[in-house]
């Protein structure tokens, strides 16, 4: 009885070895897989609000962590630095709308450091189905009329939606979400506009910030 389960013990453990081995052999061979998938979706989101012709630096490469009020949170933004021979030339810049509908808006912004604002996508929400949510470019092209807008001041009232004076459409039964998106890219391109010297002196993606 104490050989069985002696024999029983040892295969289990052989079994468990084993499977473990596997396991561990699939993640490596996969890893690299993955990280590189995320790496092309990434870009592709990065394409759709600074386009590619404006910088040839890799954009991936050249991404710092940023913590200012003006993103919406306290938590750190990132920001990818386009270049044109070594120039910074714009950044796309991830950004926080807190005052949605139904929660924060998260979005990631593309502009340069004159106030033109390049592209802008929304990344993740909670808004209502049918009515906030045509902030998603697969629902509506309302987010793409970003590109092409330029920010003259902070007081510029044409940043707003129709509703209150400005520029932008609001949705049928559903202001707030338009809202809080149009002065979230308002914010972030008044952001980039007055940072540029101090961006470079930002912790890099992968570093903790500093205190």
């Amino acid at each position: 009885m104490l050989r069985t389960m002696r024999k029983h013990g040892i295969t289990l453990a052989l079994f468990a070895a084993l499977a473990t081995g596997l396991t561990a052999l699939v993640n490596g061979l996969t890893t690299g897989t993955i990280e590189r998938q995320a790496a092309r979706q990434q870009m592709q989101l990065l394409d759709q609000v600074v386009p590619p012709d404006l910088y040839n630096n890799q954009l991936l490469d050249e991404c710092y962590l940023v913590t200012d009020p003006a993103l919406g949170s306290n938590a750190p933004h990132r920001l990818y630095l386009a270049r044109k021979d070594g120039t910074p030339v714009a950044a796309a810049i991830e950004t926080t709308a807190p005052d949605g509908y139904a929660g924060a808006i998260d979005l990631l912004v593309g502009a340069d450091f004159q106030g033109n604002v390049l592209g802008a996508r929304v990344t993740r929400h909670h808004e209502t189905p049918g009515l906030g949510d045509k902030i998603e470019l697969r629902l509506s092209d309302w987010i793409t009329h970003f590109s092409g807008k330029s920010l003259r001041s902070d007081n510029d009232k044409s940043w707003a939606v129709k509703k209150d004076g400005g520029m932008f459409d609001q949705f049928t039964g559903a202001t707030i979400t338009p809202r809080a998106v149009v002065n979230a890219v308002k914010r972030t391109a008044g952001f980039l506009k007055k940072n540029l010297n101090t961006l470079e002196r930002m912790p890099l993606c992968g570093e903790q910030p500093h205190e």
